[in-house]
């Protein structure tokens, strides 16, 4: 176990959900059109800093928020594109040092020592081209004016680059590279299969979250339709994570590495729940505000990060059920037949 290279993926995964909550700011502000300019803002990239002599960004109003969401989100992708470059290192290097022996710079040929797990290597790709087309689709939404689709789109990818983080964040840790015993799935409905039922859900749910969020701005009425389409979402989403997580605390209690997600799982669901609640409530009174408000944007951001948090703690418990739990025939319900009886 690499503890640097796990403690880097935490750290773009914590960064990662403050560009969400940048991102939902954005949006919650309405700012998305502070400025048409991109990717600078204003033909500058750094904010002004009259202390520092830096004559940059003007950051007032809505451009500070908008501002804020592509420095943010810079960062990001920076710290992204190391991370990628670290995993591939091996590989890099090793191409570098055969250009130098080709041009008879270099007497050595041998190959650079790096990452061995293909499939780690893999994720980290998966994560730097999530994290460009995140930015592509971020500079879409300006030039072509806040489209609804693309919009919606730039929204969930946010929360799928997300999970793919807190994904290498799980798979670099010690409890993931440590080996241990499995334990074989109880009871005749698959945990494992549920969890990632679960996981599915609720990214369309997200899907549709972001849809809704996007369809209308704070002075006109959410549409019915999809509003609708929302709740019915939420209660899927309460009673397949709900069950996951109690099946867990019932038949696997002493699994701490299980029972832990499952339980912070539980307590973001509900606490998403009543966020929702209260950001329907204050919404449903916004049209008759002369701007966004500081309740109704702190309820929403909140109920947007929250919910970014219930995806990648499934994420999380889904992860480790995989890796824990045996999968049997007899477990799944599966009657099975032995040589001899095949041969009866």
């Amino acid at each position: 176990m690499n503890k640097g290279l796990h403690r880097y993926a935490l750290l773009i995964a914590c960064a990662t959900f403050c560009l969400i909550v940048a991102g939902a700011l954005v949006t919650s502000h309405d700012a998305g059109l502070a400025t048409s300019d991109w990717p600078l803002t204003e033909g500058k990239f750094l904010p002004k800093v009259d202390s520092l002599g830096l004559s940059g960004v003007n950051m007032v109003g809505n451009l500070y928020w908008e501002h804020l969401h592509r420095m943010v989100a810079s960062t990001v992708g920076f710290l992204t594109l190391c991370l990628f470059l670290y995993l591939y290192r091996g590989e890099i290097l090793s191409r570098v040092r055969r250009l130098l022996f080709w041009l008879k710079l270099s007497d050595r040929l041998e190959p650079y020592p790096g990452e061995s797990r293909r499939w780690l290597q893999k994720l980290g790709l998966v994560a730097l081209l999530g994290v460009i087309a995140q930015g592509l689709l971020g500079g879409l939404t300006v030039k072509l004016m806040l489209p609804l689709a693309v919009s919606a789109a730039h929204a969930t990818l946010a929360q799928l680059f997300f999970c793919t983080t807190v994904s290498l964040a799980v798979v670099t840790s010690r409890s993931w590279s440590e080996k241990r015993p499995t334990i074989a799935e109880q009871g005749s409905l698959p945990l494992r299969y549920i969890a990632v039922a679960a996981v599915i859900t609720i990214f369309l749910q997200l899907i549709i979250g972001a849809t809704l969020r996007h369809s209308a701005t704070w002075d006109k009425p959410l549409p019915l339709e999809l509003l609708l389409t929302h709740i019915g979402g939420a209660a899927a989403v309460t009673i397949l994570l709900g069950t996951t997580s109690l099946l867990v605390l019932r038949r696997h209690a002493n699994e701490p590495l299980l029972t832990r997600p499952a339980k912070v799982a539980l307590g973001l669901l509900v606490t998403q729940l009543f966020l929702g609640l209260a950001a329907y409530l204050t919404r449903a009174a916004s049209p008759n505000d002369p701007q966004p408000l500081n309740p109704m944007i702190g309820i929403t951001v909140a109920h947007v990060a929250c919910g970014a948090l219930v995806f990648a703690t499934t994420i999380v418990l889904t992860l480790r059920a995989f890796k824990i739990l045996r999968a049997e025939e007899a477990a799944y319900g599966f009657a099975t037949s032995t040589p001899k009886q095949a041969k009866a």
